[in-house]
């Protein structure tokens, strides 16, 4: 865990820390940002409420979408998936989100929407990344994992229907005592999105909850 968590850092500009109040339309947040060294990018650490409760907190690790998350794109859950779990953190009264710059599975942006377009030729949402040249899913949460110890949380209760993401968090120290299912944002222009991840990537979705009952 030190090598990891030597990647990144609080960033600073002379004395002044980079971390503020974050009022949103869910709650009022603490805005962290981590810098990623060997990437250069910068990542944020949204918290609200004391991170050293006895109960595991509840955290979800975002990876960024500025299609879903930004312009409102049907084609994924990543917007309904990050407004769900704002709400969430701010209805329990402590808790963290992560948003991570990993856009498109960690493929970047061009790429994403180079697959987005052998995806309108039939391809599945893992078929077309890997028809670049590209893995299924490139997302290393080590640098989640250091930044929640960064943050000193440890046991967390995570929102996420991937268990990769679990099993990666887990293996960089810190203990996802369970899963909490965020099934949201299911629509006919990306259920067969969802079903390839439950198919083929192993995500915890239930038929009922794919055909929105």
């Amino acid at each position: 865990m030190t090598e990891i968590l030597e990647s990144i850092e609080l960033v600073e500009n002379s004395s002044v820390p980079s971390e503020a109040k974050l009022p949103t339309i869910h709650g009022d947040f603490q805005i962290r940002i981590f810098h990623e060294s060997s990437t250069g990018f910068d990542h944020v650490a949204l918290t609200i409420g004391d991170m050293k409760g006895p109960d595991p907190v509840i955290v979800r690790v975002h990876s960024e979408c500025l299609t879903g998350d930004v312009l409102g794109s049907l084609r994924c859950d990543c917007g309904p998936q990050l407004d769900s779990a704002l709400k969430a953190i701010v209805e329990r009264g402590w808790g963290c989100l992560l948003y991570l710059r990993q856009e498109g599975r960690g493929i970047g942006l061009h790429a994403k929407i180079q697959a987005y377009h052998l995806q309108d030729k039939g391809a599945d949402t893992l078929d077309a990344n890997l028809m670049l040249g590209l893995p299924a899913d490139g997302r290393d949460y080590s640098i989640a994992a250091s930044m929640l110890s960064a943050l000193d949380i440890y046991r967390v209760s995570l929102l996420s229907n991937n268990p990769n993401k679990r099993e990666q968090l887990e293996k960089h120290g810190i203990n996802v005592v369970d899963l909490i299912p965020l099934v949201v944002g299911v629509g006919d222009q990306n259920r067969f999105y969802l079903e390839t991840k439950v198919e083929r990537m192993g995500h915890k979705i239930n038929q009922k909850q794919l055909d929105g009952n």
